[in-house]
């Protein structure tokens, strides 16, 4: 009974003791949106945009900046010499547009979800890069695949899913990995086959594929018409993203 009460009463002076100064003062008022500058950037750059086309822009300037800036494999037909060099900046300006505001809304939540972890890994100027460079090869492969039609092609499908493929080389893995991010270091980037090997990377893989490849049978996607999806932009887009990430990322050259 002694030990009991005696415990009780170093416990009433444990409680009654002040808590230390760094508990007592209150943390900074947290960020809104806990996500990086670029992401931030990139989702105001493409909702102002499709604000300003919505409710700002006649339907007359609508037509024309989806001729100018929407990506349309017959551009690449005619010799580049004797038309505007549309042709120059519409495999980049495609990926700032977006038809609808359910493409946009789908497009940003995914965009927030992987571009995060990329952006954080890799920084503010490597993520512009690399947006740049997956944007063209999505409109690349789309260009091949459509080679000569006269379709226009909006939307950042295609970089996020390069972010996608990027993420499979680092942000799923093990346990070890997990324990990385945690300690707040940035995991190792997995190789080409080491990811692959990893059961969570080929499941996702495996499933991101099939649902592309349904789409590209014309099997609709959560009630979307198949045929104005952009198939083979999602996969040139992952598959820049997958095997070129080491690339943009600066600590697979630290570990080398």
């Amino acid at each position: 009974m002694q030990d009991e009460s005696g415990s009780r009463a170093d416990q009433r002076q444990h409680d009654e003791m002040p808590a230390p100064a760094a508990e007592r003062i209150p943390s900074e008022n947290p960020p809104i949106f806990n996500l990086p500058t670029g992401i931030l950037t990139a989702l105001g750059i493409v909702i102002g945009i499709y604000v300003l086309q919505d409710f700002v822009f006649s339907e007359r300037t609508n037509q024309w900046i989806a001729v100018e800036f929407g990506f349309s494999p017959i551009r690449y037909l005619y010799p580049l010499g004797e038309q505007s060099l549309a042709w120059l900046w519409t495999p980049v300006s495609y990926s700032l547009l977006h038809g609808s505001f359910e493409h946009l809304a789908f497009n940003s939540l995914w965009l927030a979800a992987f571009g995060t972890p990329v952006c954080r890994r890799i920084g503010e100027m490597r993520f512009l890069l690399f947006w740049i460079v997956s944007s063209i090869a999505a409109a690349a492969l789309h260009a091949v695949v459509n080679w000569g039609e006269p379709s226009l092609m909006v939307g950042a499908s295609g970089v996020i899913s390069a972010l996608m493929g990027a993420a499979c080389r680092f942000a799923f893995g093990d346990r070890r990995r997990v324990h990385a991010r945690l300690a707040d270091r940035e995991p190792p980037l997995l190789s080409i086959g080491q990811a692959l090997s990893d059961r969570t990377v080929r499941v996702f893989v495996i499933v991101w594929f099939l649902g592309n490849v349904a789409i590209a049978f014309g099997l609709p996607m959560m009630g979307a018409d198949s045929a104005a999806i952009a198939w083979d932009a999602h996969i040139g887009g992952f598959l820049l993203g997958f095997f070129c990430f080491a690339l943009f990322d600066p600590h697979s050259r630290k570990a080398a």
